[in-house]
């Protein structure tokens, strides 16, 4: 990893884009814009082509430094960061591919600042850009894009499933931003940057925001709890590996991902016993073991069966659907909690942000998510209600921009 030195003020890690961005709003006419050079920049710019791995421990401030050039996005291999929030845009009337290029230019140069710690042009704030906590920005690309765009490339669509009761609020969109740090602090203002930065352009859909256990709350490596106590991502592939190259990236450097937002009745879930959980999920919720091994990584051994000679792992049990034997077509899960708040009878609206991400949905995601539609004993307290499908495009270099390859 290069090295990241917590002191002084950088170069513009855009050059070439300062001068030719005061243009791209209005096609081409001056803009007056006030541009922000103020500040000391927290950490040294990074210019590594590969994402932080999985195991690598974060340096422990606020000056940390995730890469943002590339030939993938960053905020998918890297080590997942305690806070994200997930925004869906739509296009306005009348945008076309020029539109989405000059929207695509502008969200990049402002990307590329923010998440080496440098204010994005015209922030009014720029003291608030001089941490990163290992900032990341990742920008998908919706059908409503491409067919906006005439471009080629469009992901798949998602098949009803029938467990599924999805709201409008939380589905669809034809932009999304994907921004992800270890200080919500840091995730609020780099999203207010980036709704500036496409209101000539596009319009809020959604914006959803979760939360891992806090940065430094535990060894890294370890795996997350989510709000109904488990484990939540034993198993996920891990960044470098010939596993995670294959299960993620397409040939050109992109991946797609599907978000769904996945309601949990913590109510329903708190009356049922430990033993009801377990054997719903298939594991023990004290240390992530299947029920029929010691250690959280041990292999289920779903023939075991109990002295009455039922299988100790339920053959409707969340593990046993979730399954899959062929490592080539499994997924990476880079799931995040939301907690909306209780109402005034104490009822809470929380759940998951489950954002999955593969090669292929139709050979990866689609199989996997109707075993658990047909029969996953943890629909008894889960329901799906939001769900969008992106194209992750490539990443850049420091004279590029996010799309690119698609939009040119």
């Amino acid at each position: 990893m290069a090295d990241r030195p917590a002191t002084a003020s950088r170069p513009d890690p855009a050059p070439g884009l300062r001068l030719s961005r005061r243009g791209l709003f209005t096609g081409g006419a001056a803009v007056a814009v006030g541009v922000v050079t103020s500040g000391v920049a927290a950490a040294a710019s990074a210019t590594d082509d590969t994402p932080q791995a999985a195991g690598d421990p974060p340096i422990k401030d606020g000056t940390a430094v995730e890469p943002f050039h590339g030939s993938r996005q960053a905020g998918i291999a890297t080590l997942p960061q305690a806070h994200a929030v997930f925004a869906g845009f739509d296009l306005r009337d009348g945008v076309d591919r020029d539109g989405v290029s000059r929207l695509m230019r502008v969200l990049t140069d402002d990307a590329r600042r923010l998440t080496q710690g440098l204010p994005a042009l015209a922030d009014t704030e720029p003291h608030l850009a001089a941490l990163p906590a290992r900032l990341t920005v990742t920008f998908g690309f919706g059908p409503g894009l491409y067919a906006a765009a005439g471009a080629d490339g469009r992901p798949a669509t998602l098949p009803a499933f029938t467990i599924d009761k999805l709201e409008p609020r939380w589905t669809g969109g034809d932009l999304l931003v994907q921004i992800c740090a270890d200080d919500p602090l840091t995730v609020a203002h780099t999203l207010r940057m980036i709704v500036k930065d496409t209101r000539s352009f596009a319009t809020v859909r959604w914006v959803q925001r979760g939360f891992r256990q806090a940065a430094h709350s535990q060894q890294p490596g370890l795996t997350q709890r989510n709000v109904m106590g488990q484990l939540d991502g034993t198993g996920n592939a891990v960044a470098g590996t010939p596993e995670f190259e294959r299960i993620v990236w397409a040939p050109d450097g992109g991946t797609t991902l599907v978000l769904r937002r996945i309601r949990t009745n913590l109510e329903k879930w708190d009356a049922a016993d430990a033993v009801a959980k377990e054997f719903t999920i298939g594991r023990r919720l004290s240390d992530g073991a299947p029920l029929t091994g010691n250690k959280e990584h041990d292999e289920p051994d779903f023939g075991r069966l109990s002295a009455a000679g039922f299988p100790v792992i339920s053959e409707y049990a969340h593990i046993r659907r979730a399954r899959v034997e062929d490592p080539g077509v499994r997924i990476l899960r880079r799931v995040y909690n939301y907690d909306e708040g209780v109402t005034r009878d104490g009822a809470t609206d929380s759940g998951l942000l489950f954002a999955s991400y593969q090669a292929d949905i139709t050979r990866q995601f689609v199989p996997i998510q109707r075993r658990l539609a047909e029969a996953d004993l943890l629909n008894e307290w889960t329901t799906p209600i939001g769900s969008a499908v992106f194209a992750i495009p490539p990443g850049c270099g420091p004279d590029g921009w996010i799309g690119e390859t698609v939009l040119t």
